[in-house]
């Protein structure tokens, strides 16, 4: 028998809504979620909400279980922590990882779920997606023990990818941005501050998560002969312009990019996609990722607060989308 259940649809860009749709009962291979909690992934999302996925990239932009398409009317989304209500036994009542959109319910197969520890609260696991974007920037290019590194753009991305670095011991990690509040996060999570015009050279790795080109420009006057920029922002439909007269040559400097839709390079022969977000749910046993989230909202104001994130509006890094009664 069918349910009813509510999504959150991009009706078209800048403008969203809330929408009922009947949900079928699962198959034998399938678990039904009942959401808990979402969260709004800044960067890509807010592209696709203002409709800025370049028409060339459409097909590869495909949230794993997005409805319509770009630039609408689309539901879009990849954070979702819920409660299995049926499906498999050893699935059932277990709190999950998945990355279903914004939506009340959701019918998966099984193994799209990933079951979330009981030391990690619920309300943290939706950073998983974001965790595993991270861990596979750092198997692309990995930060090596007593390596200095320096992350461009401080905010939820390159915070995840700060948290994982500082562990390495005899790293020195540097957040820089251009908003100085972000010292307070960065510290948090164990790692140095800097504005970009205090942001230190010689650096042996730097991580670009900032998404402008001037982000990727500071990046690479940021490193030692020889060093490596990884680039993970996505630009959306924005062209970028790079510094690639004077040293870039003659330092012989690297570029290099990544993306969560491949396993990195280091580990593609032997892990799995599944098995990396496995790994990211449970590196959230670390409570430092607590200081990311923002007070949770209401799922009810999902379209308000997307149109006034997209106008500028800057809540906590992640914000946090709760279901409680629906």
């Amino acid at each position: 028998m069918a349910t009813d259940e509510r999504a959150f649809w991009i009706r078209e860009p800048g403008a969203g809504e809330i929408r009922s749709e009947a949900m079928a009962e699962p198959a034998t291979d399938e678990v039904r979620v009942r959401t808990r909690f979402s969260a709004i992934s800044r960067g890509t999302e807010l592209l696709v909400f203002q409709g800025r996925v370049p028409e060339s990239e459409r097909a590869r932009m495909r949230a794993p279980f997005q409805s319509g398409e770009f630039p609408g009317p689309v539901k879009y989304g990849y954070l979702n922590v819920g409660v299995v209500e049926s499906g498999p036994p050893e699935l059932a009542g277990r709190t999950v990882f998945s990355l279903a959109p914004h939506q009340t319910a959701s019918v998966l197969p099984a193994s799209a779920v990933v079951p979330v520890p009981d030391s990690v609260p619920p309300r943290r696991a939706v950073l998983a997606g974001v965790v595993e974007t991270s861990l596979n920037v750092l198997w692309d290019v990995p930060a090596l023990v007593g390596d200095r590194i320096t992350i461009v753009g401080g905010g939820l991305v390159g915070s995840c990818i700060a948290r994982l670095a500082v562990q390495q011991p005899g790293t020195i990690v540097t957040v820089v941005d251009t908003d100085p509040a972000r010292a307070v996060v960065a510290e948090a999570l164990g790692a140095r501050f800097a504005t970009p015009d205090a942001a230190p050279d010689e650096q042996d790795v730097v991580y670009h998560a900032s998404a402008t080109g001037d982000g990727l420009g500071l990046a690479l006057t940021l490193l030692r002969t020889e060093g490596t920029v990884a680039d993970l922002s996505w630009y959306g439909d924005s062209p970028v312009t790079l510094p690639l007269g004077g040293a870039f040559h003659a330092r012989r400097l690297t570029i290099r990019s990544s993306q969560v839709g491949l396993v990195g390079t280091s580990r593609r022969d032997h892990r799995t996609s599944h098995e990396r977000l496995t790994l990211a749910v449970e590196l959230l046993r670390d409570s430092a990722f607590d200081v990311l989230l923002a007070e949770s909202r209401p799922f009810e104001e999902l379209p308000q607060l997307l149109a006034a994130m997209a106008g500028g509006h800057r809540a906590g890094l992640c914000q946090v989308i709760e279901y409680g009664g629906t």
